[in-house]
């Protein structure tokens, strides 16, 4: 496609695009204006920079095609790598981390050994905290 037919459908796109964004403002108010007159000036700036007519060889191009195709591989493997690794590296640990998770869990609920320990409270130097922390081992909480 020539730089000229680019550059006119792209002129074309974007001043649809402004005549709806004026409608949008009149309706929705100017943050919904602007925003469709930001959107609306994508197509003339892509086709002033030559954006476009890479998107268009793109299109029509098998060897970019492929090219686009190995890109995507490439982080298909980046990203599967980095699941292995991660998945990996908390094997080891995860293993450990979930064995001490449930028992966190265990201990906060209530158990004869915590009512038992509850009635055994540390006194400390003052005798409201002391009652409140009672109250608060009481209710599960420490």
């Amino acid at each position: 496609m020539s730089d000229t037919a680019i550059f006119a459908i792209s002129l074309g796109v974007t001043l649809v695009g402004l005549v709806t964004s004026w409608g949008v403002y009149r309706r929705r108010g100017a943050a919904s204006g602007m925003r469709g007159a930001a959107l609306s000036l994508v197509p003339l700036a892509a086709a002033m920079t030559g954006v476009t007519e890479f998107f268009v060889d793109l299109a029509f191009s098998p060897v970019k095609w492929a090219g686009v195709a190995v890109a995507g591989l490439a982080v298909l493997l980046y990203l599967t790598s980095g699941a292995m690794l991660s998945r990996r590296a908390g094997g080891t640990e995860g293993g450990g981390g979930k064995a001490a998770g449930g028992g966190r869990q265990k201990s906060a609920g209530r158990t004869p050994k915590s009512k038992g320990a509850v009635g055994g409270a540390q006194p400390s130097g003052d005798p409201e905290l002391a009652e409140i922390e009672q109250i608060l081992r009481n209710r599960g909480i420490s």
